[in-house]
C-alpha cells in the first residue's frame, strides 16, 4: 500500500524508480478510508538519505502511510539544505496540538557526548514527553533508541572500547511478540554506533522486555509489554552502501576505522557488499505499522490515552 509523501521530495523519485508506491494528498484524500499518521523526527545530518530509508521500508508495508517530517528547531544543520528543511520539514512547535498514530526518532551521530550536553536535548525532552500521550506507538532507532531509554527510564548508555559497525547475527528471545511475527529466530541487522545500552540495564527497569539480542552486538530490540514504546538499537533502514559510505568517510577523515563487520565479501571494500538485512527490516516495520499501530490506535486520534 502507497505511502503519502510531498510530490516533490527527492526521495519520491527515487521510491518510484523501484516501484515502491507512493501517492500524493489529492489522490489519498479520495479514498474513503483513515491512512495511519506518522511523524518521523530525522535527527541524522544526512536527512535526504535517512528520509529515503525510512520512506522505502514504510511505502512497502500494506497500509497507507501519510508522513509529516520533523526537525529541531533548537538546532542549526549543517548537512541538509535550508530550503529542503523549509519545503519539506516542520518543528514540533508547529504540531505540538497535534495527534499522529506513530513517530520514528531517527539515530544521530553524537553518541559520545552526554545527552545533556546534546545542544537540542531539551526540546527532545519535551517531544519525548509529548510523545506519551499524543502519539500512539514511538519508534526509536539507535541513538533514539538510547536516547528514549534514558529519558523514560534511566537506562544508561556506555561507550564502547572501538566503533560497532558491520552486520551481526541476533537472536530472538521473544517468538510470539507481535513485532517479530513471521521472523526467523535469528535476524542479520546493520550496526553502527560508539555506545551501547546492556540488556540487565533495561530488564531492572520492570517496563521493557528486551526482545532480541546478539552475542557479539548486544540488545537489538526491546519494547514496552504494550508495544506503546519500542527500542531498537540497529539500523534495519540501511541501503547496501551506507556502512560503505560511512566506513570511507572516517577513513578520509584520519580515524583508522575498523572494516565493517561480516560487510564486505572476503572483507575487501572494493567488493560490493551484499544485502542480508532487507527482509528483516521490511518485516519489522511491517510489523510495527500493522500490529503495534494500525491494530491498536483508535480511530478518532484524539482518544488517545497516556501509555
Amino acid at each position: 500500500m502507497p505511502v503519502n509523501i510531498p510530490r516533490d521530495l527527492p526521495a519520491r523519485a527515487i521510491l518510484e524508480d523501484e516501484g515502491i508506491f507512493v501517492m500524493s494528498d489529492d489522490r489519498a484524500r479520495s479514498q474513503d478510508i483513515r491512512p495511519m499518521r506518522i511523524a518521523i523526527l530525522n535527527l541524522m545530518p544526512t536527512k535526504e538519505a535517512t528520509e529515503t530509508q525510512l520512506l522505502r521500508v514504510l511505502g512497502s508495508t500494506p497500509l497507507q502511510v501519510e508522513v509529516t517530517l520533523l526537525h529541531m528547531a533548537s538546532h542549526a544543520s549543517r548537512n541538509t539544505p535550508p530550503e529542503h528543511l523549509e519545503e519539506f520539514y516542520t518543528t514540533f512547535e508547529e504540531v505540538a496540538d497535534q495527534y499522529f498514530d506513530g513517530l520514528i526518532v531517527t539515530g544521530a551521530p553524537i553518541e559520545r557526548l552526554q545527552f545533556e550536553d546534546v545542544d537540542y536535548w531539551p526540546e527532545m525532552e519535551t517531544i519525548l514527553d509529548w510523545s506519551r500521550d499524543h502519539v500512539y506507538s514511538t519508534m526509536h532507532i539507535c541513538w533514539g533508541a538510547q536516547a528514549g531509554l534514558y529519558h523514560h527510564y534511566g537506562v544508561p548508555k556506555y561507550e564502547l572500547p572501538e566503533k560497532l559497525s558491520g552486520i551481526f547475527e541476533h537472536r530472538v528471545l521473544q517468538p510470539h511478540s507481535a513485532l517479530l511475527r513471521g521472523l526467523d529466530d535469528t535476524l542479520t541487522v546493520p550496526q553502527s554506533r560508539h555506545t551501547d545500552v546492556h540488556a540487565e540495564d533495561i530488564e531492572a527497569t520492570g517496563a521493557v522486555d528486551v526482545l532480541v539480542v546478539g552475542d557479539d552486538a548486544g540488545v537489538l530490540l526491546a519494547a514496552t509489554p504494550d508495544l506503546r514504546q519500542v527500542f531498537i538499537t540497529g539500523h534495519p533502514e540501511y541501503d547496501r552502501d551506507t556502512l560503505d559510505r560511512e566506513y570511507k568517510r572516517d577513513t578520509e577523515a584520519g580515524m583508522n576505522p575498523q572494516l565493517p563487520a561480516h560487510y564486505y565479501p572476503n572483507d575487501d571494500p572494493s567488493q560490493a557488499p551484499k544485502v542480508t538485512w532487507r527482509s528483516y527490516g521490511v518485516m519489522v516495520y511491517a510489523n510495527w505499522l500493522n500490529h503495534c499501530v494500525y491494530q491498536q490506535v483508535p480511530f478518532e486520534q484524539t482518544l488517545l490515552k497516556k501509555d
